[in-house]
């Protein structure tokens, strides 16, 4: 089929977007069954407003939603005020929302009925997994202080994925982060985030693993009170730490969680410690081995004196001899201590040094490396960013050269 939009036909029947969604106003606010209508569901969320409240009511299944708002001035007259994991009878009309073009139901009156079915199988599978002690504190374990390798399991297209990145380079520069993508929201997500999981497990060189999400809906987090994901976070071999992204409740993968926290930028702060975070306590026990070095040596200064005064009440050459020696012998110790002490010092310093080298970037370019740009400046990770004929600056351990790409492939190289 055809059409002529050069027709003035067209033109003149056309509706604009607000000419259509008044049409849709009038036909569901003019339904005499919609201006009074009873509706039984369980409330999924609910969030306190300063015009009112608003919440979503779903059946127990979870296949259907709709959005529901009581104005303040009604709130207070609702025999039962809606929260999460109620099931509730409500009575109401249907009223469309332009600026959204969605429709909501407006509350009148809101009756209890009863725990929902959604909030009751919650509470059955955590008090079964509990049993089973998957959520014991004896069974949590520590994040490794100062990892390598670090695994993430979320979305590639997800918020969290690109500020756990951020925070980790800011953080920790040379890190090695493993990405084992996976579906956060809907029915494929649970199997999808255990096959990420067993992934990582399968790879073995990740020393900790971040599941996280950026938040949402509470119906929209409902893979992570799945009985799978629960039973692949506590039985994962590798620490697993939780950056869901929903302060207001705690998902059952929280609580099998070796660590959980709120969003996916505290789990990236908490799993590696700062670097400059660190040279700062590094100068801190240099600053306190001079501390203890003054401290010695200005005890052996004044025991010395001591002595020295003792010595010239007292003119016996036996007792001078035997004090000679006492302050030989304590002598000879402090200069063991303090080389001891130095010593240490100076393997620690050392050993800092070394690590910072290996994570100049500098450094990696002398080794042979070499950093390819593209003509905006981006850095080239992946032959399908590249076309034929493109130019490249490409940027060596000294100087820099410009080349064009004559071919692209996709072979990867294997370990």
């Amino acid at each position: 089929m055809t059409f002529d939009f050069t027709d003035s036909v067209t033109f003149n029947t056309a509706l604009s977007v607000a000419g259509l969604t008044d049409y849709i106003r009038l036909l569901l606010e003019q339904d005499e069954q919609l201006r009074q209508v009873w509706i039984t569901g369980e409330v999924s969320s609910a969030n306190h407003h300063r015009s009112g409240l608003f919440f979503t009511l779903q059946d127990p299944d979870g296949t259907a939603a709709i959005k529901c708002v009581a104005w303040n001035s009604q709130v207070a007259k609702l025999v039962q005020i809606p929260a999460v994991g109620e099931q509730i009878i409500i009575l109401g009309s249907i009223r469309l929302y332009p600026q959204r073009g969605e429709y909501q139901l407006t509350v009148w009156q809101a009756l209890p009925a009863g725990v929902g079915l959604q909030a009751l199988r919650y509470q059955q599978l955590r008090n079964r997994l509990l049993a089973e002690g998957l959520f014991d504190p004896e069974k949590k374990r520590p994040l490794p202080p100062h990892p390598q390798t670090i695994a993430v399991v979320t979305s590639p297209t997800a918020a969290a994925w690109g500020d756990i990145q951020k925070t980790l380079k800011h953080r920790y520069p040379g890190l090695q982060v493993l990405f084992s993508p996976a579906t956060v929201q809907g029915e494929q997500a649970p199997e999808s985030i255990v096959r990420a999981i067993a992934r990582v497990e399968k790879d073995g060189r990740a020393e900790v693993l971040i599941l996280s999400r950026g938040g949402g809906a509470v119906e929209e987090l409902a893979c992570f009170n799945d009985e799978r994901v629960v039973r692949a976070v506590a039985e994962c071999s590798i620490p697993v730490i939780t950056g869901i992204g929903h302060q207001r409740d705690e998902s059952l993968v929280d609580l099998a969680a070796d660590v959980c926290v709120h969003t996916p930028t505290a789990a990236a702060e908490l799993v590696v410690p700062s670097l400059s975070e660190l040279y700062v306590q590094h100068q801190q026990r240099i600053d306190a081995l001079y501390d203890a070095v003054y401290e010695v040596r200005t005890s052996a200064v004044n025991q010395l004196q001591i002595l020295r005064n003792r010595l010239q009440r007292v003119g016996l050459d036996r007792q001078v001899k035997q004090e000679m020696q006492k302050l030989g012998w304590k002598r000879q110790q402090l200069l063991q201590v303090t080389s001891q002490r130095s010593q240490q010092a100076t393997q620690h310093l050392e050993l800092l040094r070394q690590k910072l080298a290996t994570l100049d970037p500098k450094a990696v370019l002398q080794r042979g490396y070499a950093v390819v740009r593209q003509e905006n400046g981006a850095i080239a990770r992946h032959a399908t960013e590249l076309t034929v004929g493109q130019e490249l600056l490409v940027q060596l351990g000294q100087g820099e050269v410009k080349v064009k790409v004559m071919e692209v492939t996709t072979k990867t190289l294997k370990d």
